[in-house]
């Protein structure tokens, strides 16, 4: 019997960080994404409210069928037993009644560095700007991060039919300074934090908290309360402490990808993702981001060739969601 136009199968796909959750729908005919909308965390108490709100937007469509054949959430935090708290925000997803909720259709529960992780196996060369490096070995491991509301962290192995994704919590590992004043800096985020991992600078809040601490050592007010302001403000110039921040982020960033491609052997590549790397792409170009990726003593060329590369695709967990449920077989 041929299907209605009401009744057109569907899964529902989600990337839900810290900031912003995005749902979208994946036509299980095409394998395409559409309805992708965004939600605000801080505007909605329960995950489970937005889930309601998205499938009656679907529905409002009046061409899908009334539930999704199966669902992927690509959720910002650790993904262990039935009840899942995220790092970086209040929400909690309850397994059990959200598939209660989806009819009891298929649910698959993913990191969503995870999901970034599968979307890394399906880009094409205009979804990345490349950092130098060479074509990377395809056989060899893949290594993703991305700083945003955190900084996520997973790898990408090739096998035979198809590659494994290994999430990772890398992000928490303890932060390493290199030079002096990455040490001062780090001195003054000890006394705030106690323990400072590389999370507290390649992140939103750690732009803030780095350039506040190189404002109390440069003896100044820091002139800006959020992150977003700190890197526009860097962008256009504006403000000498904050581009220093950014220069310093970038540094950072550099070693840590670097540290991270030495950890897991990742000669296929380092892709980073999130919210922060596209938005400030022109300093990390002009930055010492390649030196300090590379310099790592006798193992610079081993490094000299990887790729590193920002994705500047969008919706980059969604699609990382919809190639998950197309390797396991649900679309």
């Amino acid at each position: 019997m041929p299907v209605s136009a009401a009744d057109k199968p569907w899964q529902l796909v989600a990337d839900v960080g810290g900031t912003n959750a995005r749902f979208a729908v994946v036509d299980v005919e095409s394998g395409s994404l559409c309805h992708v909308v965004y939600y605000s965390v801080a505007e909605h108490a329960i995950f489970a409210d937005v889930l309601t709100e998205f499938c009656t937007h679907v529905s409002s469509a009046g061409c899908w069928a009334h539930t999704p054949q199966g669902a992927c959430l690509a959720v910002a935090g650790p993904v262990d037993g039935s009840v899942l708290k995220f790092t970086n925000s209040p929400w909690e997803i309850d397994a059990n009644g959200i598939q209660a909720q989806l009819d009891g259709g298929p649910l698959h529960i993913i990191n969503d560095f995870a999901a970034v992780g599968y979307a890394t196996t399906t880009l094409a060369a205009d979804d990345y700007v490349q950092l130098g490096g060479g074509a990377g070995n395809p056989t060899k491991p893949v290594a993703v991060l991305g700083p945003g509301t955190g900084l996520g962290v997973c790898s990408v192995v090739p096998c035979q039919e198809q590659s494994v994704v290994i999430e990772a919590e890398g992000g928490h590992a303890d932060y390493a300074p290199v030079d002096a004043q990455e040490i001062a800096v780090l001195n003054i985020l000890l006394q705030r934090f106690g323990r400072v991992s590389y999370e507290r600078l390649l992140s939103g809040a750690g732009i803030l908290s780095t350039y506040q601490a190189l404002a109390e050592l440069a003896l100044r007010e820091p002139a800006h309360e959020r992150p977003e302001d700190v890197y526009q403000a860097a962008i256009d110039g504006s403000d000498t402490l904050a581009m220093r921040t950014l220069h310093l982020f970038c540094r950072i960033l550099g070693s840590f990808a670097g540290n991270l491609a030495l950890t897991l052997g990742a000669r296929g590549g380092v892709f980073i993702a999130g919210g922060i790397a596209p938005k400030v792409l022109s300093i990390l170009q002009q930055s010492e981001f390649r030196n300090r990726f590379e310099s790592k003593g006798r193992l610079r060329g081993f490094l000299a060739d990887i790729p590193v590369r920002v994705i500047t695709a969008k919706d980059i967990g969604l699609k990382g969601a919809a190639a998950y449920l197309v390797q396991r077989g649900h679309s």
